[in-house]
């Protein structure tokens, strides 16, 4: 018979890679590749580079894929090059010198959380400012030898590589990361097997790999969800960073709170504050609360300030839709079986993350974390203004201004930033303690005495530096999606490192208006086309994949780019990441900023030009409404014109060309004999002396060391002393209150001198005088006379001033109040008085925001 032709089934392949093993005599290597030490030393990466430029330079400076990638042959080269050798025992020197520091006893210890961190390029795991602000942190805390620990996610494909289209349409790219070639290790149980995490969801078990990065001293720990013991559908909780629908989003803010409390209790860990980095980690005081509760077995009032005591919410959004909210189907079927284990009600927790207590809001992971954390704070000072605003409706009865919200304005890591010629320059003219005290502005200001020419030479180099970055990184991609390579070349050749550049690099969100320069389209062309005073506009910047209006702009604005007005003069660059930040905030001449106010809660991009030398153009909003001085930066008006938004922006557009037109392209080509403006010099010492020492990350966590770390750390080891003696105290005396609040009746409340038979005189003191039957209550009252105004323009009632009564003597249950006040101005004015529970535990009245309003 005929053998029949065989039907071969579908190959089966299993990837296998391939890597280097080292030698036991650059073993050193391999511990400073593993450690992020080298991203913020220049000594580390320098020596990277040394082992093989050509391989440093095609791995993205990833030290670790450089490793794996070495032949061989360039081994054994290196370790018969005594030199090179005698290099890699002198850095490994310097990294152990800094990694053996303990931390410093006298700090409080941190779990820091947040759902992104931006620490190079290498390791995607974050999308912009608030992963870099996070990455910036840690690397200052293990400057300032803070015991700190970070949580967050390992993400699978991070957030996406951006490229264009041939008409200019944004594409969104995610790429799976290898961990095997990343700067991380794989955190191992007993027996030497990967650790695998436990976390309990709905009717399941989710399992988490972890993963350890050596910040420097710091370690940050990552869960890792894509393994095989999971679904398909758990798998994918950490593949996109702010990617799927709103249940994943569910489940992710679920990992990070519940999964990220396990995770320290697995490995042991315990720290004296946990900071909320955004609502996102809200969820990890649920877990908090349930382990008080289940393990020291206190009630929920009684954990409750335990937790609070303990806590910290940092919020980075000004605008309520900019928070999480959950439908409450959603989130029940996430947490619906925790109030069992908390012992309240489903209607009394669902209620903590709602402004109004009953209603049918959605639950707000904001609100909650106000709820659950006794301190609050914004980005900013105007972002601080804006949060109590924002979320005044939680306490009711009082205020914005009265609230305890604070701030601290956000600050960027002066190593990682500041280019390695600014770095050489501080070394050479600051201070030796210069990096143990950014903030000391005396420092700062030996950069008046230094020469001219030296400041003009190092920013001539830097911008060298981005133009050639820019030939060589993206004539490739521009050759792919410009269609015409004459366009391509004719771009290349126009980019001039002697022109004035202008960068504008961001998350292209429609509120960062950064169609604004776009507004006259005839004056911008004259603008740029000036042949005595060439200058050159640089966009960069990422939109949202769901955002349309972001990603529209990108688009309006590539289209503009290849006007042949415009051609080679307004420069979109693709894929903004922290390797084209750093060209970018330190190779520019002027960084622009024309976000709508107040719409900015901090910015940070400004501040690491600051750095560099780079003058900021902004709108007075976020950290720019603080640190800007004239004769050091230019400033668009933090006050509106227009209600109406377009004539708003046609306003701030012509304000943008008057002041490029009249004063920066006229101080920037005042050049001299030397071939540079000394008048611009000026302003870049003035610019470095005067703003950048308020804006470095070491001046931000000495902050929230001062204004936060130390009263938490303080207060919550008060209230756990002698078995939770104090917050069992606290917790009783809340109940007592609440439950009689309404007890307490007025006896009397007169006023002398017949007050409310005529007008107040202004300037006249009137004296009231209140009798309190506190009843059934127990415990002080205070009182307050609240005296306010209606504001016409934002139609609310404006505070004016808050008078206290006095206790004047206390007889069995009653109470006697005095005031004296008089009438703050002349017109009119309301009054009004609240009575409110007091008791000296509290850190704030927002602790305990009872509010009982009275008349007369």
């Amino acid at each position: 018979m005929k053998i029949k032709a065989n039907n071969a089934n579908d190959p089966i392949w299993k990837e296998v890679y391939s890597h280097s093993s080292l030698p036991k005599e650059l073993l050193l290597l391999e511990e400073m590749a593993t450690n992020l030490w080298w991203v913020w030393n220049h000594e580390g990466a320098k020596l990277f580079g040394q082992l093989d430029k050509k391989r440093w330079k095609t791995s993205e400076g990833n030290p670790v894929l450089l490793l794996q990638s070495l032949s061989v042959k360039r081994m054994e080269e290196i370790i018969n090059d005594k030199d090179l050798m005698d290099e890699i025992k002198r850095v490994y020197a310097l990294f152990r010198e800094y990694i053996d520091a303990k931390p410093d006893a006298g700090k409080p210890s941190v779990a820091y959380f947040s759902m992104e961190y931006g620490l190079t390029n290498v390791l995607k795991i974050y999308s912009g400012g608030l992963g870099v602000l996070a990455g910036d942190y840690l690397k200052e805390a293990s400057d300032s030898n803070i015991d700190l620990t970070g949580i967050g996610f390992l993400y699978r494909y991070g957030y996406f590589t951006q490229s264009l289209s041939m008409d200019g349409q944004q594409i969104a790219n995610y790429e799976a990361q290898n961990f095997g070639a990343l700067p991380l290790t794989q955190v191992m149980d007993s027996k030497g097997e990967p650790m695998l995490l436990e976390v309990p969801y709905p009717g399941r078990i989710v399992y988490a790999h972890i993963w350890k990065v050596g910040v420097g001293r710091i370690p940050l720990y990552l869960m890792d969800t894509d393994i095989p013991e999971n679904s398909e559908w758990d798998r994918s909780i950490t593949h996109q960073l702010y990617g799927g629908d709103w249940e994943n989003r569910m489940k992710q803010e679920y990992l990070l709170g519940i999964g990220g409390i396990l995770m320290l209790k697995k490995l042991g860990i315990k720290k004296q504050v946990y900071h909320c980095n955004e609502g996102h980690a809200a969820l990890i005081n649920v877990q908090r609360l349930v382990d008080y509760i289940q393990e020291d077995g206190l009630s929920f009032n009684e954990a409750l300030e335990v937790v609070r005591a303990s806590s910290l919410y940092t919020v980075h959004t000004p605008v309520p839709a900019g928070h999480d909210y959950f439908e409450e189907g959603l989130f029940g079927r996430y947490m619906g079986e925790f109030p069992a284990k908390l012992g309240i009600s489903w209607q009394d927790f669902i209620d903590m993350g709602r402004e109004n207590p009953g209603s049918n809001e959605k639950f707000s992971m904001s609100v909650f974390a106000l709820n659950t954390c006794q301190e609050a704070n914004g980005v900013s000072w105007l972002h601080g203004k804006v949060s109590q605003k924002m979320f005044a409706p939680v306490w009711k009865g009082y205020f914005p201004n009265e609230l305890h919200v604070s701030w601290v304005t956000n600050g960027v890591h002066m190593p990682t930033w500041a280019a390695t010629e600014w770095k050489r320059f501080y070394t050479n003219y600051f201070d030796k303690k210069f990096l143990i005290d950014q903030s000391n502005k005396n420092y700062w200001e030996a950069i008046q005495r230094a020469p001219d020419e030296e400041i003009w030479d190092i920013r001539k180099a830097l911008k060298q530096k981005l133009v050639d970055y820019i030939k060589v990184q993206f004539s490739d991609s521009w050759l792919k999606n410009q269609g015409d390579p004459s366009k391509v070349v004719s771009i290349l050749d126009k980019i001039n490192p002697n022109a004035l550049l202008i960068g504008f690099g961001r998350r292209f969100a429609t509120y960062k208006r950064a169609h604004l320069l776009f507004t006259d389209l005839e004056r911008l062309a004259k603008i740029v086309n000036n042949e005595k005073y060439p200058i050159q506009f640089i966009f960069t910047g990422k939109a949202h994949p769901a955002d349309g209006g972001g990603q529209g702009l990108i688009k309006h604005i590539v289209e503009i780019s290849r006007r042949p007005e415009f051609l080679g003069k307004i420069i979109f660059l693709e894929n903004y990441d922290m390797r084209l930040a750093r060209r970018l905030i330190s190779g520019v001449d002027v960084w622009l900023n024309t976000p709508t106010r107040p719409l900015e809660a901090s910015g940070t991009s400004g501040e690491k030009a600051e750095m560099n030398g780079v003058l900021n153009f902004s709108v007075l909003d976020g950290w720019w409404y603080e640190g800007y001085k004239e004769g050091a930066g230019w400033a668009l008006t933090d006050k509106r014109t227009y209600e109406n938004q377009q004539y708003q922006d046609q306003l701030d557009a012509a304000t943008i060309y008057h002041i490029l037109e009249n004063e920066i392209i006229p101080l920037y080509y005042a050049k001299n004999s030397k071939g540079f403006s000394p008048e611009w010099i000026q302003y870049i010492k003035n610019s470095i002396s005067q703003i950048a020492p308020d804006y470095t990350m070491k001046r931000m966590l000495d902050d929230y060391i001062e204004r936060f770390y130390n009263k938490l750390a303080t207060r919550s080891a008060h209230l756990r002393e002698n078995n939770y003696a104090k917050a069992k105290e606290i917790a009783s005396w809340k109940e007592e209150v609440a439950t009689h609040w309404d007890s307490f009746q007025i006896e009397s409340f007169r006023l002398e001198d017949d007050f409310g038979k005529s007008l107040p005189v202004v300037g006249r003191n009137y004296t009231y005088q209140l009798v309190i039957d506190r009843k059934e209550l127990q415990g002080m009252l205070g009182v307050d006379m609240v005296i306010t105004k209606d504001n016409p323009e934002t139609n609310t009632l404006e505070l004016l001033a808050v008078n206290p009564f006095m206790l004047k003597k206390e007889e069995g249950s009653k109470l006697y109040f005095e005031s004296k006040a008089s009438a703050p101005e002349a017109g009119f004015y309301k009054i009004g008085f609240r009575v409110y529970p007091v008791n000296k535990e509290l850190p704030h009245r927002m602790d305990f925001a009872y509010v009982r309003w009275i008349s007369m």
